[in-house]
């Protein structure tokens, strides 16, 4: 038997110009709402696959690429078919708006981080927007921590 190992996938929740959030829909995710990423090559690292997927699936050029959350899928129902996922979630910012999907996009919208609950989001952008509005538009204090 041949051993199988996870695939090691990147992704980002990325902010434009007005504060707004992109969301695309593919056809791997059984119709629901997610943001783009993909596999990462041998060789290459995280953050330049990150970038290379971005520019890939909707044309976007990232910046202030900060690491978010991991999350992981195991032969999870949401996906088209079986497959073991290690999901790399990052935040990042791009100055452009202007989308260029290639074929796996089928829709995209930037709507703002609230109303990305109102999109049948797959599970994992779910915990990523939830992470985003919880960590990052309003951070948390820590009142365990002197003046």
């Amino acid at each position: 038997m041949i051993p199988r190992f996870p695939l090691t996938t990147v992704g980002a929740l990325v902010t434009n110009p007005q504060g707004l959030v992109l969301i695309v829909r593919t056809g791997k995710w059984n119709g629901a709402w997610g943001v783009p990423g993909g596999k990462v090559e041998w060789g290459e690292t995280l953050e330049n696959s990150l970038l290379r997927e971005f520019r890939e699936e909707v044309g976007l050029e990232l910046e202030q690429v900060r690491f978010a959350l991991l999350q992981e899928s195991i032969d999870d129902v949401q996906f088209h078919h079986s497959a073991h996922f290690v999901l790399l979630n990052y935040y990042a910012f791009t100055a452009e708006s202007t989308i260029t999907p290639n074929h796996e996009i089928k829709e995209w919208a930037w709507v703002s981080p609230q109303d990305a609950f109102t999109y049948s989001l797959n599970s994992y952008t779910r915990i990523l927007v939830e992470h985003y509005l919880e960590d990052v538009l309003i951070p948390r204090s820590d009142s365990h921590r002197s003046p």
